[in-house]
């Protein structure tokens, strides 16, 4: 049986650390910015429910990716406050990931909005 408590207790601490993610970390408010203007140009640009499908994924992977990454580091800086090669090739790895996410996105957001944007403009300049 599913204790519904104790999931409402884990999506409050969820949100929390989604708070926190978004107050704290100059990265993730970059990412969320970014988010907002690409929900803006879908909603400009009319995307299909397949592009909005994959530009949500995009955005979920760029803002895990960085949540994962951001509790790493501080999991890393308190195990190991002073500088050691290992902390930083950990911590080097977890931002890996967050470029190889962002740089997918970029990848969607390309596919998604890189045909809008040549019609648009090629309209223009008829």
């Amino acid at each position: 049986m599913v204790n519904l408590r104790k999931m409402f207790r884990s999506f409050g601490f969820a949100i929390e650390g989604t708070k926190a993610l978004f107050q704290y970390e100059n990265n993730a408010r970059f990412h969320l910015i970014a988010a907002i203007v690409v929900v803006w140009a879908g909603v400009w640009f009319r995307i299909n429910n397949i592009e909005w499908a994959c530009v949500a994924f995009a955005i979920g992977g760029v803002c895990s990716a960085e949540a994962f990454n951001t509790s790493l580091e501080k999991l890393c800086d308190m195990v190991s406050p002073e500088i050691h090669p290992q902390i930083k090739a950990i911590k080097d790895l977890a931002a890996a990931g967050v470029l190889i996410m962002t740089l997918a996105a970029v990848v969607v957001g390309i596919a998604v909005f890189g045909p809008k944007i040549y019609l648009t403009v090629n309209s223009l300049n008829h």
